[in-house]
């Protein structure tokens, strides 16, 4: 088999700035590790920042960022937002769509002709195209018009969207898929049949850091211990549900406990709850070592990238039941508890807060696998393995 010498990695969003999400954070940074191996990468993607409105808000230009060749192409101005967000609501709700109402869901979701006209034009310098993920309608138009060079890398979800008919056909009719995990493989397989599975587990490589427990308290003045929450704050990703839980757990038990969370997104407002918006890696590295638990209640996961990283700074995570990749983590490293329910919650947490010396056990399990299973040089493996063989 031949080695790819030329990699496009194709996704709506490049994640610089303020736009956030692990499925483009995944994508960056094998863009930039395939690049610092020798291969020719560009990074395509759309002028949008905002996964709400899809405007475009950045410049249709290319650069060169970290040795990868970045495009970004005008969102096409086609959509019907209104249409898109009906079909939306509908998959939300569990109805089940027609052919053409699916085709409609895609076809008004993101998508950039431009984008796609670039690739009819010079797609033929790419060995791959590496896509992601699933649920975008420029996704699944790159996946249909270049299926036998598409790795789909789909961040599939246990969700209504990934159950429609035009997402098992596109994870059936590409080359192959990289999962972040086995659960994620097993999903797409429960879900579409054994050609939707095929493909390698690849996950994403992490740096190993060092971080001072106490320079994040210190610094934003916290008295009391916290638990810390970093990503989106929406219904999909549980935070309603975590600062529900974190009051009730304040009213029963009568401790002082602080939600810190990060990122971005609505939060309800309350004394115990600190809003720290965006915060640069080293302070978030500090946020997650010094918190008694990284909560993390979201079910809609396919990595779970900040709980890999509080594992990193020996943090203990809780995670909830119904999240079977979060919790499938937990298990195998050793370092998270999963609640199916608030008794759960509060158990857990009394017990982070009443025995350090389990906490800190649980820390050095949890460092321990990541150092072993998502270094760099392991992911790397993977990653160039399937890049070569599929």
């Amino acid at each position: 088999m031949v080695a790819p010498r030329s990699i496009a990695i194709v996704s709506p969003r490049y994640p610089d700035g303020a736009t956030v999400g692990g499925a483009e954070t995944l994508l960056r940074r094998f863009a930039e590790r395939l690049a610092a191996h020798g291969l020719d990468v560009a990074f395509l993607a759309t002028c949008a920042r905002d996964h709400f409105t899809w405007a475009n808000e950045c410049p249709a230009d290319v650069r060169r960022v970290n040795g990868v060749e970045v495009r970004r192409f005008p969102v096409s101005p086609d959509r019907d937002p209104a249409l898109f967000h009906a079909r939306q609501a509908a998959i939300s709700r569990g109805e089940t769509l027609t052919r053409a109402e699916q085709e409609e869901w895609l076809r008004h979701s993101v998508n950039s002709d431009a984008l796609l006209d670039f690739l009819r034009a010079e797609g033929k310098r790419f060995d791959r195209l590496l896509a992601g993920p699933y649920l975008f309608g420029l996704v699944r138009a790159v996946a249909r018009a270049f299926p036998d060079r598409t790795l789909l890398v789909p961040c599939l979800h246990d969700e209504p969207f990934a159950r429609q008919s035009v997402i098992g056909e596109m994870l059936r009719a590409v080359r192959g898929c990289l999962f972040n995990t086995e659960p994620e493989r097993d999903l797409a397989g429960r879900l579409h049949g054994p050609e939707a599975c095929r493909g390698a587990v690849v996950g994403l490589g992490l740096d190993p850091f060092e971080a001072d427990p106490r320079a994040f308290a210190a610094r934003r003045g916290l008295g009391a211990p916290y638990v810390f929450y970093c990503g989106r704050r929406e219904a999909g990703k549980g935070t309603p549900l975590l600062t529900d839980y974190l009051r009730a757990f304040r009213a029963r038990t009568g401790r002082d406990v602080a939600l810190v969370c990060a990122g971005s997104g609505p939060l309800d407002s309350a004394p115990f709850i600190h809003d720290v918006g965006f915060l640069p890696e080293k302070e978030k590295h500090e946020a997650l070592a010094g918190a008694v638990a990284f909560v993390h209640p979201s079910a809609l996961e396919s990595l779970g990238i900040v709980l890999l990283e509080s594992f990193l700074a020996g943090t203990p995570a809780l995670v909830r039941a119904g999240g079977e990749v979060l919790r499938w983590q937990c298990a195998r490293s050793g370092g998270g508890l999963w609640f199916r329910h608030y008794p759960d919650f509060e158990t857990e947490l009394e017990l982070m807060l009443d025995r350090p010396d389990l906490r800190r056990a649980m820390g050095e399990r949890a460092r321990t696998f990541v150092r072993r299973e998502y270094a760099w040089s392991a992911v790397e493996s993977r990653l160039l393995q399937a890049l070569e063989t599929l």
